[in-house]
């Protein structure tokens, strides 16, 4: 896995800064936060998360700004919304293609990176006729702090 450098995450910010300008969204300081702090964590927060860690540098924010806010970016395929055994909605931005390794015990969530699974999509569209337009692994198990607590 390659570590985005500063420039191309700034990139990805602003071009979808642009696309929001050109569904006719305002861009407020707030909204712009959210989205830059999507963009460049990689734990892949809960809306309560994001409004935590954002809210001590705009004491106007409130948590209805981030889930609008959010809501927006999954509605226009920006981000993507993860809901796993927890029953919480996760979200993540995709720098690159990736899957998800999910600690069954205390939530955890790692980006994996495996490239030569992009293929399933065009062995699923011959084998069965679909348009397919993307996919979606998950993989769970026991992360290493949790695995230290059974031993």
């Amino acid at each position: 896995m390659m570590k985005a450098s500063p420039s191309v995450l700034a990139e990805h910010l602003d071009n979808n800064i642009e696309k929001l300008r050109h569904l006719g969204v305002r861009i407020t300081n707030q909204r712009r936060a959210i989205l830059k702090y999507i963009i460049e964590t990689k734990t892949h927060p809960t809306v309560e998360q994001i409004y935590q860690k954002l809210k001590p540098r705009f004491d106007e924010l409130s948590l209805a700004t981030v889930y609008n806010t959010i809501n927006l970016l999954v509605k226009n395929g920006m981000i993507q919304e993860l809901v796993y055994h927890d029953g919480a909605k996760h979200y993540d931005y995709l720098l690159e293609n990736h899957y998800h390794l999910i600690c069954e015990e205390c939530g955890q969530i790692k980006d994996v990176f495996y490239p030569r699974l992009t293929e399933v999509e065009e062995v699923a569209k011959k084998q069965t006729g679909y348009q397919v337009y993307g996919h979606r692994l998950e993989l769970y198990g026991l992360c290493p702090e949790c695995q230290k607590k059974h031993q």
